[in-house]
């Protein structure tokens, strides 16, 4: 569901927005997000946190090697024991993608809508891949949803666009409002420079325009 995204834009984010504090692990050619920062601050900051964290490596790298199965194993009962800890938080995120690698998408979403983190980003990202499950059970007012939601908790060149697009993308397509879709895409192609050019948006726009409902 993710377009591949190369480590320089990453690290491009890193550097322009504050924000952006989480590190990546590439899992099946989806970037799961493994929240090293959390990591870092369980650790050096709040001791109290660290054994939610120690617990939780083991699922992280049966996740980073994409052993689904065993990654499940591990984090489940870890997210079950330390639910509000950072580290239970960022086992439920990782969780919940083993979850959607495996199809169970209904999973999936009952983890990721418990997921509450910092990282502004991190916390993006939940709510878009929730957008990503609804979609594949075909809930498509509900995926549209979840999308602007996650475009619109922080206005940014990075995720704004790109849930905007998914967004829209639907609601041509399968909620077949061409008109109302035409102005996600405008909305891209006014504010989302890169973005727009990347995904030559006008096509999009023309589309949309011209398409008549039946």
């Amino acid at each position: 569901m993710f377009d591949n995204i190369s480590g320089d834009k990453l690290k491009d984010a890193f550097k322009e927005n504050k924000n952006v504090r989480f590190a990546t692990i590439a899992v099946g050619g989806v970037v799961v997000l493994a929240l090293g920062y959390f990591a870092y601050k369980a650790f050096i900051f709040n001791p109290a946190e660290q054994k939610s964290m120690e617990g939780g490596y083991v699922g992280l790298n049966y996740a980073a090697m994409d052993s689904t199965d065993l990654a499940i194993e591990e984090l489940a009962p870890f997210v079950k024991k330390y639910d509000g800890k950072k580290g239970g938080e960022v086992a439920q995120f990782t969780l919940a993608r083993q979850y959607m690698a495996k199809g169970e998408f209904a999973k999936a979403l009952e983890n990721l809508s418990d997921v509450d983190v910092e990282d502004t980003y991190v916390q993006i990202h939940a709510i878009g891949l929730q957008g990503d499950c609804y979609s594949e059970m075909k809930k498509w007012n509900d995926a549209v949803d979840m999308y602007i939601k996650a475009s619109e908790m922080d206005i940014n060149d990075y995720t704004t666009p790109m849930y905007l697009f998914k967004a829209a993308l639907l609601t041509e397509l399968k909620l077949e409002d061409p008109a109302a879709a035409t102005v996600m895409y405008q909305e891209i192609k006014d504010n989302y420079l890169a973005f727009a050019n990347q995904k030559t948006i006008e096509r999009y726009v023309e589309r949309a325009k011209n398409k008549k409902v039946k």
